[in-house]
């Protein structure tokens, strides 16, 4: 007779997987937000697209910093709960991979960014350059929000399914 009530195993990969969707979410959920509302909100409250950039200098610290701890979860969880199929796996770990690089390019990026501000006086000291660095910024950004989205897609496409048997 089968019991209704899941097996510890069975809760562990359950709290396992709300615990990666609390992360993508707080992550991803966030860059579209932030970027979506209150960049434009910002830069309009404030009356300066630069006043607002310099907002954005430190907030985008900790969206690096959520993203870097939502990518080791998601290693983790690519780790512990692989995917079925081996392209999906080849995938999956190639878009994650992706993450990482991007992550690292990311905080390089902003330090080297932050290298060309006047912080305390809110100016630039080589905006010509900070301009190219931000150009490059928000290109591996955006390349990090698809990339995320695709392994969403097949980590809940995994998730559907269980595995086939060998």
């Amino acid at each position: 007779m089968q019991s209704a009530l899941p097996d510890d195993r069975s809760l562990m990969t359950l709290f396992r997987r709300f615990v990666l969707l609390l992360c993508i979410a707080f992550w991803q959920g966030g860059f579209m937000f932030y970027g979506g509302v209150v960049v434009p909100v910002g830069a309009s409250v404030l009356g300066s697209e630069v006043e607002q950039g310099f907002i954005t200098q430190a907030v985008t610290n900790y969206l690096n910093c959520a993203g870097a701890i939502c990518v080791v979860v998601w290693g983790i969880m690519l780790w512990l709960d692989p995917p079925w199929s081996s392209w999906l796996g080849r995938t999956s770990w190639t878009l994650w991979s992706g993450l990482v690089v991007t992550i690292g390019l990311l905080i390089g990026l902003h330090v080297l960014m932050d290298r060309l501000l006047d912080i305390p006086g809110h100016n630039f000291l080589d905006e010509e350059k900070f301009l190219r660095l931000h150009g490059a910024y928000i290109a591996t950004s955006t390349a990090q929000w698809l990339m995320s989205l695709a392994l969403l897609a097949l980590t809940l496409r995994t998730w559907r399914r269980e595995p086939e048997p060998s």
